[in-house]
């Protein structure tokens, strides 16, 4: 592969994807009324600044809260997302920032600009960033630079400029495996991992242990006394790695903005750690100098007065970032382990350290670009994830189609030379053998097996659920094929829905929860942003149930889940269902209990689905929707 071309066109397609996303964000506030906006949950209209407080790093975190009620309508900001703070609707932004906490009754943001002036009453729109396009760019130029061949072994591995190999084994040495539990399939693919030279693959299909293979691997690393850069590309998987290997007693250090981190891992955050450092009664000390002088630069009443606090706190700042970075940089350099995501990995911090190993986790939802990132600070890499689920998601569909949602973990897959350095794992400890068996036949070459504690297990197994039609059978099919139930194109840019399938989904649940079945334990998987508006109008008052597209529940699992395919026609366009890997996803999120929804005249028209009606025919309970009534 020519590796300056590749490059130079990934670069291109990035551009476009960074235009797609922008322009998105752009159309939704200038087509939408304030009331949409609200609606969806991306605007928060007159608010209140009810405080000012220090954060980490000295950054300012201004508190907000609704002007008119006890409490924040409901809305879809979370830690982590970036946000506008606007006088009124068409102003440009007065500050830009990060949410950090949200309460029913506030919204916390830290500030990117410590020294602003808000107004009383403000609005919050959430925002598209390009900070990780510009990390994503600067890794590919890195990729793309002339180098002394031999320079960097992983790079020309990644281009096939090197075959990649595997070292031969220790000579008598058996390895001393840390988790017992391990399958012969786990164990075997780890082993390839620490013998890959400079690449190996763990190809992780849905419910087979994936990342309990990576902590095992990262465990063994250690172990020898090297350093791993640990990265995913979502910060949920980040903090799963990070919660596993902490439990497991290595030193790690959980990089990221603090909002973005869960709760419950605030003692492997970089942040809480500096918080717990021995500097940190000067920290402290200095954190109530900055606390005071945001008191007085309130209070203030003259611009004299004013310049003269602001002067003083960009000075005491100055201090506690300059103790913070001293501090940070040997938390850093005493982990064993660094985690980040995948675009967090280019923080400064870790520019100039090589680690022995870098891990991508969830390889195969990661662009190509954020890959690089980690990849570029270490010696050696593993990428485990499974090319048979969704890709990225992307906004551009032609920097999609033009190959931007090939990731690396699929290039490699596909290339003859990778195959003595990727394994997959074979047992899943997730489904019930017959919610398996289709997605094993079409994307895993049957070669799935699925461990004996979950090969038989039913919802009837579990505590006080009765035994019902629904409780009894793992695989159901409910076929709307001439019901009447068509599907609709809804105003959400021509997402469809489908009203008549809406109302199975809602007996279905219902049947189930009245059956003994927890709310909390299933989940309602659809590929249409429609149907799920339309399924939140009828169950959304139901605490624990989980209602969602296809994407986001993409690496979850409930015990029952409900699937409606949505389309419903007599042309026999199919849409989302065409791409086979989201329904891979949808199909595989069950543990104990599967209902598909769908129009089997429909599905027929297309050869991989009336595969899969056929199968559901032989392997499932089949049952007309007439007889639901």
């Amino acid at each position: 592969m020519d590796r300056r071309a590749f490059v130079t066109e990934q670069l291109r397609l990035l551009g476009r994807e960074r235009e797609a996303e922008v322009a998105a964000a752009e159309r939704l506030l200038q087509q939408r009324s304030d009331a949409e906006l609200t609606a969806r949950g991306v605007s928060l209209l007159r608010l209140e600044v009810a405080d000012l407080e220090p954060g980490f790093g000295g950054r300012l975190h201004v508190i907000l809260r609704p002007s008119r009620s006890s409490s924040l309508p409901s809305h879809r900001l979370g830690p982590g997302d970036v946000v506008a703070l606007r006088a009124q609707r068409d102003a440009p932004p007065l500050a830009t920032g990060v949410v950090v906490q949200t309460r029913s009754e506030r919204l916390t943001v830290a500030l990117d600009d410590d020294e602003v002036e808000l107004p009383s009453i403000l609005r919050v729109d959430q925002l598209a960033t390009d900070v990780t396009f510009r990390r994503l760019e600067a890794a590919l130029r890195e990729v793309g630079r002339d180098r002394r061949r031999g320079e960097s072994r992983l790079v020309e591995a990644l281009f096939g400029e090197r075959e990649p190999q595997l070292d031969p084994p220790p000579e008598g040495k058996a390895i001393a495996w840390f988790d017992p539990t391990l399958d012969d399939s786990q164990r075997e693919a780890v082993a390839m991992a620490l013998r890959a030279d400079p690449i190996g693959l763990i190809h992780g299909p849905p419910g087979t242990g994936k990342t309990t293979a990576v902590v095992e691997l990262i465990r063994q690393v250690v172990a020898r006394g090297q350093r791993v850069l640990a990265c995913a590309p979502s910060n949920v998987a980040v903090d799963n790695l990070a919660e596993r290997l902490w439990r497991a007693g290595l030193r790690v250090v959980r990089m990221g903005h603090p909002a973005r981190i869960q709760a419950a891992l605030r003692e492997v955050a970089l942040a809480e750690q500096v918080l717990q450092a021995p500097e940190q009664k000067l920290l402290r000390n200095l954190r109530r100098e900055i606390d005071q002088g945001l008191r007085l630069l309130q209070r203030a009443r003259s611009r004299p007065d004013r310049a003269i606090a602001r002067d003083r706190l960009r000075d005491l700042r100055r201090d506690l970032r300059q103790i913070e970075s001293a501090t940070t940089r040997g938390l850093v350099d005493g982990a064993e382990v660094v985690l980040a995501t995948t675009a967090g990995a280019a923080d400064p911090l870790l520019a100039e350290r090589t680690f022995d190993l870098a891990v991508v986790d969830e390889a195969a939802q990661a662009l190509e670009a954020a890959c690089w990132i980690p990849l570029l600070r270490a010696q050696r890499a593993v990428l485990a994830g499974d090319h048979r689920q969704l890709p990225p998601t992307l906004h551009s569909a032609a920097a999609g189609e033009g190959g931007l949602a090939e990731t690396l973990f699929e290039r490699l897959a596909a290339q003859p030379a990778a195959a003595a350095c990727i394994r997959m794992l074979g047992v899943q400890y997730r489904m019930h053998e017959r919610i398996m068996a289709w997605p094993s036949r079409r994307f895993y070459a049957d070669r799935l097996r699925a461990a004996p504690a979950v090969a038989g297990h039913l919802l009837t197994d579990l505590p006080e659920v009765a035994t019902t039609e629904w409780t009894s059978e793992p695989l159901v099919f409910l076929d709307t094929a001439g019901c009447g139930h068509e599907e609709t194109t809804g105003d959400d840019e021509g997402s469809k829905s489908n009203p008549g399938e809406a109302e199975l989904v809602v007996r279905v649940v219902t049947d189930l929860m009245t059956a003994g079945v927890p709310a909390d334990a299933i989940g309602v998987v659809t590929p249409y942003n429609a149907q799920v508006q339309l399924l939140r109008e009828r169950l959304g008052g139901i605490e624990g149930l989980e209602l969602g597209t296809v994407d986001g529940l993409q690496g979850r699992e409930k015990e029952a889940v409900v699937v409606s395919l949505v389309r419903s026609n007599d042309s026999g366009t199919i849409g989302f269902l065409a791409e086979l890997r989201r329904l891979n996803v949808a199909l595989t999120r069950a543990r104990r209990h599967l209902t598909i929804i769908g129009d089997s005249a429909t599905l027929a028209f297309d050869d991989d689905l009336r595969e899969l009606v056929e199968h559901l025919h032989r392997h499932a309970r089949c049952r007309s929707a007439f007889e639901l009534g």
